[in-house]
């Protein structure tokens, strides 16, 4: 046996203290963003039956899970909006006093120091359950980035710290970073869903956010998840259009773009650890075949791993509480 050569790699991994001390990647409070759904009337809190933990939230009890969030030290929230009406054109979106303006304005007066994301998009507020214009069954281009861009503006005006438009229009990163600094905001920074695939891994979040496409589907504007080339030409547009940080979706099942687009562009990328992703797991921890913990770390340190700055996951919560008790 001693006349064996090879390597001895177990060295590193004899105790649990060595394997902390020499481990590469970590999971931290700061890395999260927790998404929130707020919707309309008073003393609401409906549970997403698709996800479980995760709620609608009426203005009226924002404070309240602020407060929550607050405490468990999650610095930045993602905010999603459920109008009390719906038209063809998404005219909620862009209201001066829509759901997500007077969500942001009620976090910024209690927690100045909380980023408040501002999901741009039109799905939401339409009839339609599109993001965006709807022409004869086809969705516009360019006629929908006249919203997006009113939306945006009407976001910042509210208070957003970051805009972060979802819709996969081309052209929107442009026509937006054009709309905020005509508008005076030129320092708000632009959080691109430059790489968002047409998956199927999103179904409890249109029970959520209630936008589910009343007809057809959207990908003649979402990716296709057999590509890999084609989000590296996503992303380049949107970072010579003006991004500032590139979101990739879904994440558990993209790795590899995660890691292709952290290769090609030196600016904050995103992962968002997408509803699907939650309820697989929160629904196999239920009936006891899972360590929910050990697998919703594992899979955020995957997601880092690849080259994630930070993580949009309605795990934040769940996470947080976990790391502040020294797990």
């Amino acid at each position: 046996m001693n006349e064996l050569q090879f390597t001895r790699h177990r060295r590193l991994r004899q105790n649990s203290t060595l394997r902390d001390l020499v481990r590469e990647t970590h999971i931290l409070i700061d890395d999260l963003i927790y998404p929130l759904f707020v919707t309309f009337g008073t003393n609401k809190r409906q549970p997403v039956p698709s996800m479980p933990g995760i709620d609608q939230i009426s203005l009226d009890l924002l404070k309240e899970e602020m407060d929550d969030i607050n405490s468990l030290g999650i610095k930045a929230v993602l905010l999603f909006g459920i109008p009390e009406k719906k038209d063809s054109c998404g005219s909620g979106a862009y209201h001066d006093h829509g759901i997500v303006q007077e969500a942001t304005r009620i976090i910024k007066s209690e927690y100045p120091h909380i980023l408040v994301i501002a999901d741009t998009c039109l799905c939401e507020y339409t009839d339609h359950g599109h993001c965006g214009v709807v022409d004869n069954g086809d969705v516009l281009n360019d006629e929908s980035l006249d919203l997006l861009v009113k939306t945006a503006v009407s976001q910042a005006q509210a208070g957003a710290d970051i805009i972060a438009p979802s819709n996969m229009m081309d052209g929107f990163t442009t026509a937006i970073r054009h709309g905020l600094d005509d508008a005076g905001f030129s320092h708000l920074p632009l959080m691109s869903y430059a790489v968002k695939y047409a998956s199927s891994f999103y179904g409890p979040f249109r029970d959520a956010a209630e936008s589910t496409p009343q007809f057809g589907d959207r990908k003649t504007y979402q990716m296709d998840p057999a590509n890999r080339l084609e989000a590296l030409r996503e992303a380049q547009s949107d970072v010579e259009e003006g991004a500032d940080m590139l979101i990739v979706k879904p994440g558990m099942p993209y790795l590899d773009i995660i890691r292709d687009v952290r290769n090609e562009f030196p600016i904050p990328i995103i992962a968002y650890n997408v509803s699907g992703e939650y309820s697989m797991v929160k629904a196999a921890a239920q009936n006891g075949w899972i360590d929910e913990e050990k697998i919703v770390m594992e899979m955020l340190i995957g997601m880092k791993r690849a080259g994630a700055t930070m993580i949009i996951t309605y795990f934040a919560k769940d996470v947080a509480k976990w790391l502040r008790n020294g797990k």
